[in-house]
C-alpha cells in the first residue's frame, strides 16, 4: 500500500496536479493532502499564500476469478461483483478493468535449509525455467533469496535470466528454517520500496516445505509487512511425505491473507506445473480502483471482501490493508 501526496497551489499547478491524478499508483492510497504554495523567502507573512487541504483516498486490489474447475475467468465486468471495505459498500468505484499487462517485481524466495535438500536440484532447474518463461527484458524483474537460518540474497532484481539463474544455481542446501524473517525482509527492502515510480505488480514465489524453526518474527508481522507492501504471495511446497503438515497450513495463510495460491505438488515433475500456474494466474487478474466508504486515517487495519455475483465463480484476493496514520 502506497499513500500518495500531490502539492500544489492555485493556477497553472492545478493542472499540472490534475496531470498526476491520472498517473496514480496501483498500489493501495489513502493519503491527506496538505498542499502549500511558495512561501515569502523574507519571513514576513504574505497575505497572497494560500494552503490548499484535500484528501485523496483510493484503494487498489488485484483479484482473480475462477470458475467452480478453478478455470480463470476472463471476461467479467465490474458488475459481476460485489465488494465490501470494512464491511461497507465503497463510497464510489473509481476503476475496474481486467490487468494482464502491468509490470512484474518478483522475489524468489529458495529454502536451502536441510529438510529440502532431496529435491533442491529439481527446484532449481524449475525455478530458473520459471524465470526464463515469464520475465520480459526491459519490463519485468526479479530477485533471488535464499534463505536458511539467515536469509542471503544471491542476486539482487535484474531483467537478465542469466544472472538469476547463476543466482539460483549459487544457492546451496543446509542449515535451520527462517521462513518468515525471509518473507518480512524481501517485502521491507527489496519491495516495498517503488523503484520505478510507475504502477508494478509486486509478488513472491516461496520453494519450501513452511517449517520455520529460526525466525525472528512473526507468522503475523511477516503477513504485515507483505500486506503494508502490497504484495502477493505465492507458494510451493517442498513436502513431499503426502502428509498435511503444520508447514502446509503456514504457507496456506501466508497465500490466503495476500490474495496468492499455495501449491502442493504430489512428486517433483508436478513443481513445474505449480510455476507454470502461477505464471498464468500474474496475467489473468482483474484490478478495481475505489475510494472507502466511512474512511479514517486511524492506522488501523481494514478488510476488503470481494465475491462474485455468480454463485458458481470464486474470487481470490488480499484480505485487507492497513489504512495511514497521521
Amino acid at each position: 500500500m502506497k499513500y500518495i501526496g500531490w502539492f500544489f497551489c492555485l493556477g497553472g499547478l492545478l493542472l499540472a496536479a490534475a496531470g498526476l491524478a491520472a498517473q496514480s499508483n496501483y498500489s493501495p492510497v489513502a493519503a491527506a493532502v496538505v498542499a502549500e504554495s511558495s512561501a515569502d523567502t523574507s519571513g514576513q507573512p504574505d497575505d497572497s499564500i494560500l494552503t490548499i487541504r484535500q484528501r485523496v483516498n483510493e484503494v487498489n486490489v488485484l483479484f482473480i476469478a475462477t470458475d467452480r474447475h478453478g478455470k480463470f475467468v476472463r471476461n467479467l465486468n465490474q458488475g459481476d461483483f460485489t465488494i465490501l471495505d470494512d464491511n461497507k459498500p465503497p463510497q464510489s468505484i473509481v476503476d475496474f478493468r481486467r490487468e494482464t499487462d502491468l509490470p512484474l517485481d518478483l522475489g524468489l524466495l529458495v529454502d536451502t535449509s536441510g529438510s529440502v535438500r532431496s529435491r533442491f536440484d529439481f527446484e532449481q532447474s524449475s525455478a530458473v525455467s520459471f524465470l526464463q518463461q515469464t520475465l520480459r527484458p526491459n519490463f519485468d524483474k526479479a530477485f533471488v533469496m535464499g534463505f536458511s537460518t539467515h536469509t542471503q540474497v544471491t542476486q539482487d532484481f535484474t531483467d537478465n535470466v542469466q544472472l538469476l539463474q547463476a543466482g539460483v544455481q549459487r544457492l546451496h542446501a543446509g542449515g535451520g528454517t527462517a521462513l518468515y524473517d525471509a518473507v518480512y525482509h524481501a517485502c521491507r527492502e527489496k519491495l516495498a520500496k517503488d523503484r520505478s515510480g510507475h504502477p508494478v505488480r509486486r509478488a513472491i514465489i516461496i520453494v519450501s516445505d513452511g517449517e520455520d524453526n529460526q525466525s525472528e518474527v512473526t507468522r503475523a508481522q511477516a503477513i504485515e509487512m507483505a500486506e503494508r507492501s502490497d504484495v502477493i504471495i505465492y507458494a510451493i511446497s517442498t513436502d513431499d511425505s503426502g502428509l498435511i503438515l503444520r508447514g502446509d497450513n503456514v504457507l496456506q495463510q501466508l497465500a490466503d491473507a495476500t490474495g496468492g495460491r499455495a501449491f502442493f505438488p504430489y512428486n517433483t515433475k508436478d513443481i513445474t506445473h505449480s510455476f507454470a500456474a502461477i505464471e498464468d494466474e500474474l496475467r489473468s487478474q482483474y484490478i478495481v480502483s475505489y475510494r472507502p466508504a466511512d474512511f479514517d486515517a486511524d492506522g488501523r487495519y481494514r478488510s476488503i471482501a470481494i465475491s462474485a455475483v455468480k454463485k458458481d465463480l470464486q474470487v481470490r484476493a488480499r484480505q485487507g490493508y492497513y489504512a495511514p496514520q497521521q
